[in-house]
């Protein structure tokens, strides 16, 4: 694995794409009048928690960055397979701990669609421009 050979636009495009897709996912399922006590009860209070989305939004897409050079995916749809694999396997960890009775039923629909669609989508992004 060369680290250098990692595109550092798509990183940082990817990380932009993580951040407007959240704004716009959340605020649509979480809006105020739809949003239940049993998710509201739950959030972080401050302003820390956007800076550490921030950041997790860029980590996200530099591994993704990774991935996506490692196993030498040369187009967008390689990449949008490899996304939606990877948002297949972290859903399937919050089923378990759903099972478990670790979250709600609408947390753990809103977390799979979440991670199933903006991994996929970061997948096509890095695919294209790698």
């Amino acid at each position: 694995m060369d680290w250098n050979s990692v595109n550092i636009l798509a990183v940082l495009l990817g990380g932009v794409f993580y951040m407007m897709y959240g704004g716009i996912y959340y605020s649509s399922l979480l809006g105020k009048k739809s949003r239940s006590n049993e998710i509201k009860d739950h959030q972080s209070e401050g302003p820390l928690k956007y800076m550490i989305s921030v950041i997790i939004a860029f980590i996200i897409s530099f591994f993704m960055g990774v991935f996506v050079q490692w196993i030498g995916i040369e187009n967008w749809m390689e990449g949008l397979a490899l996304g939606f694999m990877i948002g297949l396997l972290i859903s399937l960890v919050y089923l378990k701990n759903r099972l478990f009775g670790l979250m709600s039923q609408p947390a753990f629909l809103i977390a799979i669609g979440d991670h199933l669609i903006i991994f996929t989508l970061l997948g096509a992004l890095h695919g294209v421009l790698n």
